[in-house]
């Protein structure tokens, strides 16, 4: 039997950088914490939360003073900044730098004075990343999640939109058309494509991936958005596709009738898991990895 991970499956960079500046604070003796889950998986949080990093919510942040935290990659509002200055808190800034470039381009446009102005952002409502673009807007911006909300959208006045950048660019493209196609005299329309593609690739990757195997297995956490994207499109290829956290979910009759496997994840999927994963088909077929 074949067993093969894909090597373009993990961590983005965002989610690498993230962690490594965790772990180098960690290193260090620093009482760190998190703000959110780092990643959104929970195995490789308790990794982390084991070696001394204690993950906290915005309302235990609020209440804390002299102390240090990392902002994880998915950014946070200006909001945030201010109670850190404001109550001697070290910030150990890992917002992802295709993240923090978006949250610069959404504020010079808020603060450029346009009259009339709607900023729209194409994401998912409460997701993190998103809530930190709103923050630049004062949370005036507008967040719609498909076409089928654009009926929340002003078409009368001058809107710019931005896109979450895990955003799918299929989505994106046909979200524009439909505004376009909706704006009234006067109203100007301009789109920013700000989705990352090294997450956007992955979706044409993975698909080529999961037709490639009898049997998917595709490693994530249940939070993960992107794990919900990825795995989606690798079930839209392949129907013998299972979505699991770790190895303690895999069941064995998966394998009847098998001849390859192919072991994928999503952007916030560690490495060391799908290998785990790997080890554990290996040791019920009795093969050496």
């Amino acid at each position: 039997m074949i067993i093969e991970i894909d090597a373009k499956s993990g961590f983005c960079f965002g989610v690498v950088n993230a962690i490594q500046k965790a772990e180098e604070e960690l290193a260090r003796g620093t009482r760190l914490y998190c703000l959110g889950d780092i990643v959104h998986n929970s195995r490789e949080v308790n990794r982390l939360t084991a070696i001394g990093m204690e993950t906290i919510d915005h309302n235990r942040f609020n209440q804390l003073e002299k102390a240090t935290v990392l902002l994880r990659a998915h950014g946070e509002p200006p909001a945030t900044y201010l109670h850190a200055s404001q109550n001697n808190i070290q910030i150990v800034d890992a917002t992802c730098p295709v993240v923090l470039q978006l949250q610069k381009k959404i504020k010079k446009m808020f603060s450029s004075g346009l009259d009339n102005l709607q900023i729209v952002i194409y994401g998912k409502k409460g997701h993190a990343e998103v809530n930190g673009l709103v923050g630049q807007t004062n949370g005036l911006a507008v967040v719609i999640e498909s076409d089928d909300e654009i009926d929340l959208l002003d078409f009368s006045k001058n809107i710019r939109l931005y896109a979450q950048t895990t955003q799918s660019v299929d989505g994106f493209v046909g979200l524009v058309d439909k505004i376009r196609s909706r704006m009234l005299p006067g109203a100007s329309f301009e789109s920013f494509d700000t989705i990352c593609r090294q997450v956007a690739n992955r979706l044409p990757n993975i698909r080529h991936f999961a037709a490639e195997h009898d049997l998917i297995l595709f490693v994530s956490g249940k939070k993960s958005s992107n794990g919900k994207v990825l795995f989606e499109a690798c079930r839209q290829v392949n129907s013998n596709t299972y979505l699991i956290q770790d190895a303690a979910e895999f069941e064995n009759q998966w394998l009847n009738g098998v001849a390859s496997v192919g072991i994928c994840g999503a952007t916030s999927t560690p490495k060391w898991l799908m290998e785990e994963v790997k080890n554990h088909i290996c040791s019920i077929l009795g093969k050496n990895v």
